[in-house]
């Protein structure tokens, strides 16, 4: 182990590599892994595969991203996407770009992360890159999985029900939370409340995990890929208005979406209700919540929520789809419907503060 403070450019690839290298086990299904010019991987009968980087400036800024859970969120992005289409997933490589001056107390920490993580959702790391960046961290993962079938964007027929996992919108009010102030420690646990009361403590600690450290129902997600309970399915990551169009576009339907049915996320309620806002916006636009969209025939809701019940997780019916051209119809509280234009993130239109959703 190197001293924390010394940098990365003092280390030098080739020690920085063997020390990562040492760090990493062999797990299940690895015939070579770490060393050679490539792994060698046992996979099953259908093999799935996904890559998503975190970049500093864009998805995150050190001095507000304990590197432990910056690990945890690289490797959990990458994770939801291979649930997402009924996937186990099984292997991953890790690039890391890193500015020579960078202290090695940091890479350890996002190692400690990236590890834990894939020990908790049985992922083997088999390898990756480490280079020189002239400025920001970049964490690139590319993840592999294995299934024996395929959900997908476009099943989504007309009738299904479209339902919500979990609750919407914490993880954006923990983005504005780290923009005032807000901290998390190493470990997870507050550390600086921001412009917040000690009275507000609890909820700012949620939605601050919320954003730094999602925590998706991946058991729910893996029940769902081994049943034929659902047509289609996608993880929530750049914001439920445009996530939905999403499915509407690949399946070719429309969707009627109830905004009085948004499961807000209570704490980011909360918060916003103190400060005169509403949470709702946040819940249907915000992002980086890492839930899971589902497109549901209406005699097989039943099971999805018998699937649901087994690890507490609720289920909100948000709405349902239609017959026609692509579009989301928003039903406003008073009864009236019009077409809603997503709001969710796009990574050339971006605003404020590092931070943002993933493919």
């Amino acid at each position: 182990m190197f001293p924390p403070e010394t940098t990365v450019g003092e280390v030098g690839e080739r020690a920085l590599v063997r020390h990562l290298r040492s760090r990493i086990p062999v797990g299940a299904g690895v015939v070579v892994g770490v060393g050679d010019d490539a792994a060698a991987l046992e996979t099953g009968p259908l093999t799935f595969m996904t890559t998503d980087c975190l970049v500093e400036g864009i998805h995150f800024r050190s001095e507000w991203s304990p590197p432990r859970l910056l690990g945890r969120k690289a490797l959990t992005i990458n994770i939801t996407d291979i649930a997402a289409m009924g996937g186990i997933p099984r292997h991953a490589t890790v690039s890391l770009c890193l500015p020579p001056d960078l202290p090695m107390g940091f890479v350890d920490g996002v190692y400690d992360g990236l590890l834990e993580r894939a020990a908790e959702s049985g992922v083997n790391l088999v390898g990756g890159n480490v280079s020189a960046a002239w400025a920001e961290t970049v964490i690139d993962i590319t993840l592999l999985g294995s299934g024996e079938r395929i959900l997908r964007r476009s099943g989504a027929q007309p009738g299904d029900l479209a339902i919500v996992s979990g609750y919407l919108g914490a993880a954006a009010v923990g983005l504005r939370l780290l923009g005032q102030g807000a901290r998390l420690t190493e470990d997870g646990f507050l550390q600086q409340t921001g412009v917040w009361t000690e009275s507000s403590a609890q909820y700012v600690e949620w939605c601050l995990r919320a954003q730094l450290d999602p925590t998706p129902p991946l058991a729910l997600a893996r029940a769902v890929g081994e049943k034929d309970v659902v047509h289609a399915m996608m993880d929530l990551s750049d914001g439920l208005s445009g996530d939905l169009l999403s499915i509407c576009e690949e399946s070719g339907v429309a969707a009627r979406l109830d905004l009085a049915a948004l499961p807000v996320d209570p704490a980011a309620a909360v918060l916003e209700r103190a400060r005169g806002g509403d949470a709702s916006n946040l819940a249907l636009h915000g992002g980086e919540d890492y839930q899971f969209l589902f497109a549901v025939p209406r005699d097989h809701h039943d099971a999805l929520k018998d699937l649901a019940v087994v690890w507490d997780i609720p289920l909100t019916v948000v709405g349902e789809f239609l017959e026609g051209e692509p579009a989301v119809f928003a039903a406003q509280p008073g009864g009236s419907f019009g077409i809603l234009e997503p709001q969710s993130h796009d990574h050339f239109r971006r605003k404020g503060p590092a931070g943002g959703g993933g493919a």
